[in-house]
């Protein structure tokens, strides 16, 4: 048996942003207007309501919007996707970001 990690607005957003983060070394952020955004454009639906009527996302549904939108957010970094969706500098032990060397 699976269990479904519901997350609200806020904690969809800190999610999706530890990751973008993580993979942009800190370039690309996420806020809750992103995530409105990936709802409007269909990369993510609420699959609930809290009690006080607040959209609820599945952890895993956060996961592919993010996974979804991440090249074009790349993109518009100026830093190239790694073909298999990881970003540049990932695997290697002493990453760098382009955007953040002197």
């Amino acid at each position: 048996m699976t269990t479904t990690m519901w997350l609200t607005t806020t904690q969809a957003v800190d999610h999706a942003d530890r990751s973008r983060q993580a993979l942009t070394a800190g370039a690309a952020r996420i806020r809750a207007s992103t995530l409105r955004s990936w709802v409007n454009r269909g990369h993510l639906t609420a699959t609930g309501m809290s009690e006080d009527k607040r959209p609820l996302y599945r952890l895993a549904d956060v996961a592919k919007a993010e996974k979804a939108t991440r090249s074009r957010a790349l993109r518009l970094l100026g830093v190239k996707a790694h073909p298999c969706g990881v970003a540049p500098g990932e695997q290697d032990p002493a990453p760098r970001s382009p955007l953040t060397e002197t």
